[in-house]
């Protein structure tokens, strides 16, 4: 049943949309394609930003460094028990959330979801935000360039929400 009325709901969100403006007495076609024109404008001026963040996150993630920094880290999350199978998500959060769905599929695969790597991955995943994307995305599509409180505002709250998972799960596990 949910699936069925899952898999109904835009097909019917368009057909109110329709609906709405057939009665309306709009040309919904024309209106569309109007929107669609506007929205190239809207791509062009994104589209650089969007492939400079995609770039520097492949090279980051391609390159190695974050395996180095991990491997100078190590003790001092060993000292704090923090497990090191969930620092790449934590760094990797702020920058992408496509990579850190992949680094939380990994950690469930290995260690399970319902264990205690699986369920602090999946707290942090919930109580962080992908910062560099919301910045470049929305700050970028409307030509805002001084992101400096923005950027550290965000961060901050990546890092409390970050700590605060650890220590919450800490206390249930």
């Amino acid at each position: 049943m949910f699936k069925l009325l899952s898999s109904m709901m835009i097909p019917l969100l368009v057909l109110m949309v329709l609906i709405h403006g057939i009665l309306k007495k709009v040309d919904v076609y024309d209106v569309f394609i109007e929107g669609t024109k506007e929205s190239y404008g809207m791509i062009l001026e994104l589209f650089p930003t969007l492939l400079g963040m995609i770039l520097g996150i492949n090279i980051f993630l391609k390159s190695g460094v974050l395996e180095f920094v991990l491997q100078g880290l190590a003790p001092f999350f060993s000292y704090l028990k923090i497990p090191l199978e969930i620092i790449p998500m934590a760094i990797m959060r702020p920058i992408s959330g496509s990579s850190t769905l992949a680094i939380l599929n990994n950690i469930y695969e290995t260690f399970g979801p319902d264990g205690y790597l699986g369920t602090l991955a999946s707290v942090i995943q919930g109580s962080t935000d992908t910062t560099f994307y919301v910045l470049t995305l929305y700050f970028g599509s409307i030509g805002i360039k001084k992101i400096r409180y923005a950027m550290w505002a965000g961060l901050s709250a990546d890092l409390i929400g970050i700590v605060t998972s650890i220590i919450i799960v800490n206390c249930l596990f």
